[in-house]
Parts: C-alpha cells; structure tokens; sequence
C-alpha cells in the first residue's frame, strides 16, 4: 500500500505516520510538509491508494490544490485533515473529489475507521456535520446514523433505497465507483455517498463484506 501524507505541523504529520504505520506496517508512505512538495509529488509520482492532506497550507491555495490533486489523480481516494470544520468547506472539498473529511481533533481510531471507510470506496462525514445537513444525500446518511445501534437488522435494510440496492448489485459484479457511476448516471461523489450508507446499514466494514452480508440477507441472489 502506498500512501501520501501532507500537513505542515511536523509533530501531527509524525503522528500520522505513526498511526498508519500501526494500521499496515508494510504501508510505504511519502510525506510532504507544504503544497508545493504535495504537488510535485503528485505530479511525478503516482499509484498511491491513498492521500491524506490537511488544507490550510503554505504553498497554495487549497481549493485550487485539490482540484489539481483529483484532476491529476483521479482515481485515487483523498481524505481531508483539517483543524477547520465549516460545513460550508466540507461540502465544497467533497464537491471538488475528496472521499472524507477528518476533524484533527478526532482520535486514532475514528482516523482509522474513516480510512478503512475511503478505502472500501465510501465517503467519511464527520457526524457533526450530519446533524446540521440539508443536502439530500447527507440526510440520508444522518437517517442512518441515527438509527438504534441495538435495532435488528432486518429493520436497518429496509430504509436501503431502490438506487442503494443498484449500487449493492453492481458492487456483486465487481464495479469500480467509477463504473457504477457511468452506469447509472450518477456522479462517483453520490456513488460513495451510497457505498457508505449500504457498510452502515450492513454492519460491515468493507465491500466484500456488504456482498456476503446482502446474499445471506437474500438482497442479492447467491452465484
């Protein structure tokens, strides 16, 4: 596994390589300390499965270096660390291609969950900005959270929606978000969405996880 790290606080990027190094210890991570380093990497460099970046940088101005980041790497997942939380800049990262946004206040462990989340092909939300949400496709994921952690699960699937059980199908068939994007006219941002909200509603923590956890469900038909 390859992964890009950038922040510009030496002591949070040295914890962020610790971290990930404790999450796969075989991880070859490449580190950058301001845009202009993150840049010049993504430029020359690619086949990274990951990019961890804050936002508030020397270097560049952060809604051009993303865009740059995703147009250049297009298929590789980015996630948002960052000591800013407005909803309005969230949003506006995820509308511009990043698959999560971690508040750097957030512990290991919820680092590490959204990590394995963007990497299952979900979208991590932190859930204070689910509370305030207004936009359709978060509402849904704060439906979902807001579920009973003790509800049966049968109760949990029946608030999956009919476009939810496509991308289920699709995901079977072995569909990248890109493919199942493509294919049912949708953008890859709102096909993560999706993703994220069949692994909550699932109980699983990763794709082939939520294919197993459908076809026992009878959600999918067994091959």
């Amino acid at each position: 596994m390859k992964i890009l790290i950038a922040d510009d606080h030496e002591l949070f990027l040295k914890g962020l390589e610790i971290i990930l190094t404790d999450f796969n210890p075989s991880a070859e991570l490449i580190k950058a300390k301001n845009y202009i380093e993150l840049l010049d990497v993504v430029k020359n460099e690619s086949g990274f499965d990951l990019i961890l970046t804050d936002l508030a940088m020397p270097g560049g101005i952060w809604l051009d270096a993303l865009k740059e980041i995703h147009d250049k790497l297009p298929e590789t997942p980015i996630i948002i660390l960052s000591a800013v939380f407005e909803k309005e800049i969230v949003q506006k990262t995820l509308d511009l291609g990043a698959a999560g946004y971690i508040p750097k206040t957030s512990s290991n462990a919820v680092i590490l969950s959204a990590v394995n989340l963007v990497l299952s092909g979900g979208v991590y939300i932190p859930p204070e900005l689910l509370k305030s949400s207004t936009e359709s496709s978060l509402d849904d994921l704060k439906k979902i959270d807001e579920l009973n952690h003790n509800a049966d699960l049968s109760e949990k699937i029946r608030i999956l929606s009919p476009r939810q059980l496509d991308v289920l199908k699709l995901i079977a068939e072995g569909k990248s978000n890109k493919q199942i994007a493509y294919e049912l006219g949708l953008t890859e941002g709102t096909v993560k969405l999706h993703v994220t909200a069949i692994l909550k509603l699932l109980n699983v923590y990763n794709r082939t996880g939520a294919v197993a956890q459908a076809t026992t469900l009878g959600l999918l038909k067994k091959s």
